[in-house]
């Protein structure tokens, strides 16, 4: 991969550039990049240099890193709710709590660790990737703390049109999702993009003072139910960044709930709640000629929390 620099990331650092700018949705971390730049794998302008240097307009960014491919752990011990499956896929409603796939720090605990027990025939389908061997078959992602749907390939047709169809906005995506306070507009949009907050380590911002390249995102939303304290909404995510949907509520004054990381100081989590109420609901899209059209139920602990609050 080669990358040349604008004026607009001269300036940088070349190893935060490279996580923050061309890794940024990939499962590589600062540390990786670095030890790539101490071996020779990443090159400006075909010179080595030090993870400390200062990108320059117009320099020459050359990226080959080598990939220790490792053999996925399967577990049998998760079990999974599957909303459907046929030849082509399998629909799976995500618990919260459960990562999507492995990561340096989990390689036994999550979604793929369970999928490839189930389903080996996934294990070779990817899209070639940084870190793709770690994602068979995964055409999208939910945060670890975010339950509901979640559709996975089971072959590599079905895998590229399904990615061709995420990139190309053709999914229609419902969470839901309980805030705090009550929404200034019942139905609304937020259009804002988002990027790296300048002021706090990997966490994103809609507004305020941004660093690195922001990112547009649309976020469509509506009142299902009004409470005491806080709304329950409907979000209809129109891009795919990386916690949209959080970050976007949490940006016109309404953070979902449980949400460590967006909510205001001035706010206190509940007592029994562990993880931010929000719930991938609804997943419709056509493929191959065929609609279809999944629904996952609200969790135990969401529904729980909604009930107290009636």
């Amino acid at each position: 991969m080669k990358k040349s620099i604008t004026a607009e990331n001269a300036g940088q650092r070349i190893d935060l550039f490279l996580k923050e700018e061309v890794f940024f949705n990939e499962e590589i971390t600062r540390g990786e990049i670095i030890r790539n730049i101490k071996g020779g794998n990443i090159l400006v302008n075909e010179k080595n240099i030090k993870p400390s240097y200062i990108l320059k307009e117009n320099d020459q960014i050359s990226v080959k890193i080598k990939e220790e491919k490792e053999e996925l752990v399967e577990n049998k011990e998760l079990e999974l709710e599957i909303i459907h499956q046929d030849d082509n896929l399998v629909v799976i409603n995500k618990p919260s709590g459960l990562m999507v796939h492995p990561t340096d720090i989990e390689k036994e605990n999550t979604l793929v660790n369970a999928l490839i027990v189930k389903f080996p025939e996934i294990k070779n389908i990817n899209d070639n990737s940084q870190g793709c061997w770690m994602r068979p078959g995964i055409v999208h992602r939910l945060d670890k703390d975010t339950s509901g749907a979640i559709v996975v390939a089971r072959n590599q047709k079905t895998f590229d049109e399904l990615k061709r169809k995420f990139a190309d906005r053709e999914m229609e995506k419902n969470y839901i999702a309980l805030v705090y306070g009550h929404l200034k507009k019942k139905i609304g949009v937020v259009d804002a993009p988002i990027a790296r907050s300048a002021s706090f380590k990997k966490q994103k911002i809609a507004r305020g003072k941004m660093k690195g390249t922001a990112r547009g995102a649309v976020t469509e939303y509506k009142l299902l139910k009004r409470y005491d304290d806080y709304d329950l909404v409907e979000a209809y995510p129109k891009t795919g960044r990386m916690h949209q949907i959080r970050v976007h509520l949490s940006s016109i004054g309404n953070p979902v709930v449980g949400d460590e990381k967006y909510k205001r100081r001035d706010l206190s989590i509940p007592v029994g709640v562990e993880r931010h109420f929000l719930h991938a609901q609804k997943l419709k899209f056509e493929l191959f000629g065929k609609e279809y059209d999944f629904n996952a139920p609200l969790p135990k602990d969401f529904q729980d929390f909604i009930d107290t609050l009636d």
